[in-house]
């Protein structure tokens, strides 16, 4: 099956029309395969570190993303136990662009509007270093509830993860955040490739010019509502995956005319990062610094393509976070009496029991920032310790993955390739028969090279397995 019958002819004509020259080389980009973005997980290993010990050949994306490699081999990194360890996301590589031009410092306050599935929310707690306050927001429940998954298993202790439209999380917050990011729900062209476009099983593709401009008219709303977020002196980033002028120079033109108090910036120059196209924004639109956009093509970029726009909000007052902190109850002293048990045996570090939320027999610990969210709908708030009930505490799978090597008291390690972490990942319980594994009644992490995986807990001459059904690899021969 061929480009041409896949692509709808108006599209390519637009395309032909706006490269000129270039056009050739983007309809070949479709058939060539998509590629396979690994982006490393910095909060649990250095990327150094993991390239020695990746079971997958590994190449460097380059210089805008630090963390990132592409898959050079026919591997499968996403049925692997690093990956369910929160090693590494895979991520499309020109999305990898998108945090780092964000670019949030640790301490700061970043609100991540459309986040789902996580891979650029995740990516801003990487750079942030898990401080500060994260707010990751999707419009859609069963996204947001993905979202939620993927940052549990990135281990990221200090985000709020709602699920909320633009306009409620408008009532809740004022100017309040450093960094705001809109990854902009948009056409999607930039995904045609990963859609099988030219492969006999590639769907023929139904794009519409109708739904490129209702597209813009959405993003032009979000976008007026983004910049309530932003503090004075703060950063806006606008993102799509899409090539249409009509969503990318000519939504920020028109953005940037009913706000004159923010300003594009020059991001930093990477290989491969194409320069916005002033020309094609509509007619009547200033063009005036669109050229400082960042253009990324399948034809010239290891990706699938993306659009970013990085702007700045003038000004230098601070944001008055004094009245914004989370009004709560923390836990009396006799309900966290099984947390404290549990910590004693299982647990080491600090856990500031002033920062802890008991709710519906749910033990959360809520980030330094916490921030009052007022009727918002809260998917996860800080970090799930676990669930508290008479007389016994059962520790999250959230816990288990946000854990460092330096926490851990009670943990058996296996490598990657041992049977136990196949069984495991499929839901079986282990036997302890070999004295490697404890014989206390106390629960226990079962760790793959010293990374987290879950919990197991001893037990009738076995460890109970304790890994979430929703997460487990059926497997019937992993069965020890």
């Amino acid at each position: 099956m061929s480009i041409e019958t896949t692509l709808p002819k108006e599209f390519l004509a637009k395309m032909e029309r706006l490269l000129g020259a270039e056009y050739a080389d983007f309809v070949a980009s479709f058939a060539q395969p998509p590629l396979v973005g690994l982006r490393v997980n910095t909060l649990k290993i250095a990327p150094d570190n993991f390239s020695t010990m990746s079971p997958f050949a590994l190449k460097q994306v380059g210089d805008y993303a630090p963390a990132g490699y592409l898959v050079e081999d026919e591997g499968k990194p996403g049925s692997h136990p690093y990956h369910a360890a929160g090693l590494y996301y895979l991520q499309e590589p020109s999305a990898m662009a998108v945090a780092q031009l964000v670019d949030p410092q640790p301490g700061e306050w970043v609100l991540d509007m459309a986040a789902a599935p996580g891979g650029k929310s995740s990516h801003l707690a990487a750079l942030m270093q898990d401080s500060g306050l994260l707010v990751a927001n999707d419009i859609d429940a069963k996204r947001a509830a993905i979202l939620a998954e993927n940052m549990e298993r990135w281990g990221a202790r200090h985000a709020l993860i709602t699920n909320a439209h633009p306009e409620q999380l408008a009532q809740q917050f004022g100017p309040l955040f450093d960094r705001v990011l809109v990854d902009a729900p948009c056409s999607g062209e930039g995904m045609f490739r990963r859609m099988g476009v030219g492969t006999a099983k590639g769907a023929k593709i139904g794009w519409r010019a109708e739904e490129v401009l209702a597209c813009a008219r959405r993003q032009t709303a979000v976008l007026a509502t983004a910049a309530t977020f932003v503090k004075p002196g703060g950063r806006l980033v606008y993102a799509t995956c899409t090539f249409a002028p009509e969503e990318n120079e000519s939504s920020i033109a028109r953005f940037l005319r009913e706000h004159d108090d923010f300003a594009l910036i020059e991001p930093p120059p990477h290989a491969g990062f194409d320069r916005g196209r002033p020309s094609w924004a509509a007619d009547g639109l200033p063009q005036d610094g669109l050229e400082k956009c960042v253009r990324l093509w399948p034809h010239r970029f290891p990706g699938e393509g993306h659009f970013i726009a990085v702007m700045q909000r003038a000004g230098t007052k601070k944001p008055d976070r004094s009245q914004r902190p989370v009004r709560f109850q923390p836990p009396k002293s006799a309900e966290l009496k099984v947390w404290r048990e549990f910590v004693r045996a299982t647990l080491r570090g600090e856990w500031p029991e002033e920062r802890m939320l008991l709710r519906n027999g749910r033990l959360y610990l809520l980030p330094p920032d916490a921030i009052e969210t007022g009727r918002l709908k809260l998917v996860r708030y800080g970090l799930l310790l676990g669930e508290v009930r008479p007389g016994y505490f059962k520790p999250a799978h959230a816990l288990a993955l946000a854990l460092t090597r330096d926490e851990m008291v009670t943990a058996v390690h296996f490598p990657a390739d041992a049977p136990e972490i196949a069984a495991y990942l499929a839901g079986h319980p282990l036997s302890i028969a070999d004295h490697r594994l404890p014989l206390t009644d106390n629960w226990s992490l079962i760790t793959v090279n010293g990374f987290p995986l879950g919990w197991a807990k001893a037990g009738g001459g076995q460890l109970k397995n304790h890994y979430p059904r929703g997460l487990r690899i059926l497997n019937p021969e992993a069965r020890l």
